[in-house]
Protein backbone atom coordinates (compact mmCIF):
# COMPACT_ATOMS: atom_id res chain seq x y z
CA UNK A 1 0.00 0.00 0.00
CA UNK A 2 2.59 2.45 1.52
CA UNK A 3 4.53 1.81 -2.92
CA UNK A 4 0.66 2.49 -4.40
CA UNK A 5 0.55 5.50 -2.75
CA UNK A 6 3.68 6.54 -3.65
CA UNK A 7 3.55 6.09 -7.09
CA UNK A 8 0.26 7.80 -7.18
CA UNK A 9 1.68 11.00 -5.30
CA UNK A 10 4.50 11.11 -8.34
CA UNK A 11 2.13 11.10 -10.72
CA UNK A 12 -0.37 13.67 -9.30
CA UNK A 13 3.19 16.05 -8.62
CA UNK A 14 4.92 15.17 -11.85
CA UNK A 15 4.10 17.34 -14.82
CA UNK A 16 3.75 15.43 -18.35
CA UNK A 17 3.17 17.29 -22.11
CA UNK A 18 -0.31 15.91 -23.27
CA UNK A 19 -1.72 16.90 -26.43
CA UNK A 20 -4.85 15.82 -28.05
CA UNK A 21 -5.13 15.58 -32.36
CA UNK A 22 -8.04 13.42 -33.36
CA UNK A 23 -11.76 13.24 -32.24
CA UNK A 24 -14.15 10.30 -34.33
CA UNK A 25 -17.62 9.28 -34.05
CA UNK A 26 -18.55 5.77 -34.82
CA UNK A 27 -21.55 4.38 -34.61
CA UNK A 28 -22.80 0.58 -34.67
CA UNK A 29 -25.76 -1.68 -34.65
CA UNK A 30 -25.89 -3.84 -31.44
CA UNK A 31 -24.71 -7.27 -31.99
CA UNK A 32 -22.21 -6.13 -35.36
CA UNK A 33 -18.21 -6.04 -35.12
CA UNK A 34 -16.66 -2.23 -34.87
CA UNK A 35 -13.01 -1.24 -35.99
CA UNK A 36 -11.76 1.63 -33.78
CA UNK A 37 -8.84 3.33 -35.56
CA UNK A 38 -6.06 6.32 -35.08
CA UNK A 39 -2.98 7.50 -36.75
CA UNK A 40 0.04 4.89 -35.74
CA UNK A 41 2.58 7.16 -33.82
CA UNK A 42 4.49 3.91 -32.35
CA UNK A 43 8.47 4.36 -32.89
CA UNK A 44 11.40 3.03 -30.90
CA UNK A 45 10.89 3.17 -26.76
CA UNK A 46 7.19 4.44 -27.17
CA UNK A 47 4.15 2.85 -25.52
CA UNK A 48 0.61 2.21 -27.34
CA UNK A 49 -2.55 1.71 -25.43
CA UNK A 50 -5.93 2.12 -26.10
CA UNK A 51 -8.73 3.08 -22.73
CA UNK A 52 -12.48 3.78 -22.27
CA UNK A 53 -14.09 6.16 -20.84
CA UNK A 54 -17.74 5.73 -19.72
CA UNK A 55 -20.01 8.97 -18.47
CA UNK A 56 -16.67 10.70 -16.82
CA UNK A 57 -15.66 9.11 -13.93
CA UNK A 58 -15.46 5.22 -15.28
CA UNK A 59 -12.16 4.47 -16.42
CA UNK A 60 -10.78 1.27 -18.16
CA UNK A 61 -7.70 0.17 -19.12
CA UNK A 62 -8.26 -1.76 -22.27
CA UNK A 63 -4.91 -3.09 -23.84
CA UNK A 64 -1.26 -2.17 -24.31
CA UNK A 65 1.62 -2.63 -26.53
CA UNK A 66 4.98 -2.00 -26.72
CA UNK A 67 6.83 -1.41 -30.08
CA UNK A 68 4.11 -2.42 -32.21
CA UNK A 69 4.57 -6.10 -30.30
CA UNK A 70 2.20 -8.37 -28.97
CA UNK A 71 -1.03 -6.82 -27.15
CA UNK A 72 -1.90 -7.45 -23.38
CA UNK A 73 -5.17 -7.10 -22.82
CA UNK A 74 -6.50 -5.62 -19.44
CA UNK A 75 -8.40 -7.14 -16.97
CA UNK A 76 -12.14 -7.35 -18.32
CA UNK A 77 -11.14 -7.63 -21.75
CA UNK A 78 -9.03 -10.49 -21.81
CA UNK A 79 -12.35 -12.14 -23.25
CA UNK A 80 -11.69 -12.56 -27.06
CA UNK A 81 -13.83 -9.47 -27.89
CA UNK A 82 -11.13 -7.56 -27.88
CA UNK A 83 -8.16 -7.37 -30.80
CA UNK A 84 -5.80 -4.39 -30.66
CA UNK A 85 -3.45 -4.57 -33.88
CA UNK A 86 -1.25 -2.23 -35.96
CA UNK A 87 0.24 -1.63 -38.91
CA UNK A 88 2.54 0.83 -40.95
CA UNK A 89 0.28 3.64 -40.64
CA UNK A 90 -2.76 2.97 -38.62
CA UNK A 91 -3.09 1.79 -34.80
CA UNK A 92 -7.08 -0.76 -34.85
CA UNK A 93 -9.29 -1.56 -32.01
CA UNK A 94 -11.57 -4.42 -33.34
CA UNK A 95 -14.77 -5.38 -30.87
CA UNK A 96 -16.50 -7.84 -31.96
CA UNK A 97 -20.26 -8.42 -31.03
CA UNK A 98 -20.89 -5.20 -29.39
CA UNK A 99 -23.45 -4.77 -27.08
CA UNK A 100 -24.80 -1.45 -25.51
CA UNK A 101 -22.22 -1.27 -23.03
CA UNK A 102 -19.37 -1.05 -25.05
CA UNK A 103 -20.54 2.61 -25.55
CA UNK A 104 -18.29 5.39 -24.25
CA UNK A 105 -15.50 7.45 -25.52
CA UNK A 106 -12.19 5.27 -26.55
CA UNK A 107 -8.87 6.73 -26.21
CA UNK A 108 -6.12 5.65 -28.32
CA UNK A 109 -2.67 6.80 -26.64
CA UNK A 110 0.74 6.91 -27.16
CA UNK A 111 3.95 7.34 -25.06
CA UNK A 112 6.49 8.94 -27.21
CA UNK A 113 9.65 10.83 -27.26
CA UNK A 114 8.20 12.15 -23.93
CA UNK A 115 5.17 13.33 -24.55
CA UNK A 116 1.52 11.65 -24.37
CA UNK A 117 -0.27 11.77 -27.66
CA UNK A 118 -4.34 10.62 -28.03
CA UNK A 119 -7.09 10.81 -30.11
CA UNK A 120 -10.67 10.25 -29.07
CA UNK A 121 -13.20 8.13 -30.40
CA UNK A 122 -16.91 7.49 -29.39
CA UNK A 123 -18.54 4.97 -29.90
CA UNK A 124 -22.26 4.53 -29.84
CA UNK A 125 -23.83 1.21 -29.97
CA UNK A 126 -27.50 1.84 -31.16
CA UNK A 127 -29.98 2.14 -27.63
CA UNK A 128 -27.19 3.55 -25.75
CA UNK A 129 -28.09 7.26 -25.97
CA UNK A 130 -27.12 8.72 -22.07
CA UNK A 131 -23.51 9.87 -22.85
CA UNK A 132 -24.74 11.03 -26.25
CA UNK A 133 -24.14 14.69 -24.38
CA UNK A 134 -21.06 14.05 -22.59
CA UNK A 135 -19.37 12.62 -25.63
CA UNK A 136 -20.94 15.96 -27.65
CA UNK A 137 -19.28 18.46 -25.32
CA UNK A 138 -15.79 16.55 -25.51
CA UNK A 139 -15.90 16.71 -29.27
CA UNK A 140 -17.01 20.27 -29.47
CA UNK A 141 -14.38 21.27 -26.87
CA UNK A 142 -11.41 19.19 -29.47
CA UNK A 143 -13.13 20.67 -32.32
CA UNK A 144 -13.13 24.34 -31.34
CA UNK A 145 -9.25 24.12 -30.78
CA UNK A 146 -9.28 25.24 -27.04
CA UNK A 147 -5.93 24.61 -25.12
CA UNK A 148 -6.76 24.26 -21.71
CA UNK A 149 -5.37 23.14 -17.99
CA UNK A 150 -7.56 19.86 -17.01
CA UNK A 151 -7.46 17.37 -14.24
CA UNK A 152 -10.02 16.25 -15.06
CA UNK A 153 -11.13 12.82 -17.56
CA UNK A 154 -7.62 12.96 -18.62
CA UNK A 155 -5.74 12.94 -15.24
CA UNK A 156 -8.45 10.02 -14.37
CA UNK A 157 -7.63 7.73 -17.01
CA UNK A 158 -3.80 8.35 -17.34
CA UNK A 159 -3.92 7.92 -13.59
CA UNK A 160 -5.70 4.77 -13.89
CA UNK A 161 -3.40 2.83 -16.37
CA UNK A 162 -0.56 3.81 -14.08
CA UNK A 163 -2.58 2.18 -10.93
CA UNK A 164 -3.99 -1.02 -13.14
CA UNK A 165 -0.31 -1.67 -13.92
CA UNK A 166 1.41 -1.91 -10.70
CA UNK A 167 -1.91 -3.90 -8.84
CA UNK A 168 -1.63 -6.20 -11.64
CA UNK A 169 1.93 -7.06 -11.44
CA UNK A 170 1.96 -7.19 -7.42
CA UNK A 171 -0.73 -9.43 -7.58
CA UNK A 172 0.39 -11.85 -9.91
CA UNK A 173 2.13 -14.75 -8.71
CA UNK A 174 4.37 -14.17 -12.23
CA UNK A 175 4.54 -11.83 -14.14
CA UNK A 176 5.20 -11.27 -17.85
CA UNK A 177 8.19 -9.18 -19.27
CA UNK A 178 6.02 -6.95 -21.35
CA UNK A 179 3.94 -6.03 -18.00
CA UNK A 180 7.24 -5.24 -16.12
CA UNK A 181 8.72 -3.35 -19.10
CA UNK A 182 5.13 -1.10 -19.22
CA UNK A 183 5.44 -0.66 -15.28
CA UNK A 184 9.46 0.41 -15.27
CA UNK A 185 8.90 2.88 -18.59
CA UNK A 186 5.83 4.77 -17.12
CA UNK A 187 8.03 5.06 -13.90
CA UNK A 188 10.78 6.27 -15.51
CA UNK A 189 8.41 8.59 -17.66
CA UNK A 190 7.30 10.25 -15.02
CA UNK A 191 10.13 10.47 -12.91
CA UNK A 192 12.06 12.31 -15.82
CA UNK A 193 8.85 14.88 -16.21
CA UNK A 194 8.75 15.56 -12.31
CA UNK A 195 8.57 19.42 -11.76
CA UNK A 196 8.02 20.48 -15.60
CA UNK A 197 4.93 22.12 -15.90
CA UNK A 198 1.70 20.40 -17.63
CA UNK A 199 -0.59 21.12 -19.88
CA UNK A 200 -2.97 19.96 -22.36
CA UNK A 201 -2.93 21.00 -26.14
CA UNK A 202 -6.19 20.46 -27.83
CA UNK A 203 -6.12 20.67 -31.24
CA UNK A 204 -8.32 19.29 -33.98
CA UNK A 205 -6.63 17.73 -37.14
Amino acid sequence: LKEFNSLSLLFVSGWISVSASESHTVEVQSGGDVTLMCSNMLSVSSVAFWFRLVNTSNVSCVSVMYNADTAEYCNGFQNGRFNMSTNISTLFLQIKQVNVSDSGLYFCGFYTSGNLLFSVTYLNVEGKFIRKSFASILLLTLQNKLTIVILGAVMVFLLNVIIVLVVKIRKLQRGTFSELYIYIHCIIMLKKYRGQRMYLSLSHS
